[in-house]
């Protein structure tokens, strides 16, 4: 409600002997609501400095970062070599960060629920997994390597092959 008062009756609230103001407090309870909404979002592209652009690339950026992020895991699935872990984590998130704001930002979540899902699962599993916190620790610096925009190459084992 917009809090005008008309007469004795505050608008919006029936009164026999002031029908006009029921008919105007409901128009101006709707235009204030509207208006509430709007200003407020107004206020956020205004205090954020977003336009519908920079999401419209911020949310392509992050898409390419995930299939980037979804590349690196599936390579690293199909090299299954030892020890190469490390720089497919970098890679991913190397790849995802070039892409962009949208693209570190996708490589982050992805990055950071990988590691939080592994630390659930190892609580279930029964001896040592390899996927400790030590582990996980240094997969989080290889991720933070690789986002930083440093060369991937640097955890890269000798004699993985050069498709990868």
């Amino acid at each position: 409600m917009c809090g005008i008062y008309f007469g004795n009756a505050r608008m919006g609230q029936h009164s026999p002997k002031h029908p006009i103001p029921f008919i105007l407090g409901c128009v101006c309870s709707s235009l204030c609501s509207r208006m509430k909404l709007s200003t407020g979002i107004i206020f956020c592209f205004l205090i954020l400095g977003v336009s519908s652009q920079r999401w419209a690339s911020f949310l392509k950026e992050a898409g390419q970062g995930a299939k980037d992020m979804w590349r690196a895991y599936s390579d690293m699935r199909e090299a299954n070599y030892k020890n190469s872990d490390k720089y497919f984590h970098a890679r991913g998130n190397y790849d995802a960060a070039q892409r962009g704001p949208g693209g570190a930002w996708a490589a982050k979540v992805i990055s950071d629920a990988r590691e939080n899902v592994q630390r659930v699962t190892d609580l279930f599993k029964h001896g040592d997994s390899g996927h400790g916190v030590e582990d996980s620790r240094a997969d989080q610096a290889a991720n933070a390597w690789g986002r930083s925009g440093k060369d991937p190459n640097h955890f890269r084992p000798r004699g993985l092959p050069d498709k990868y």
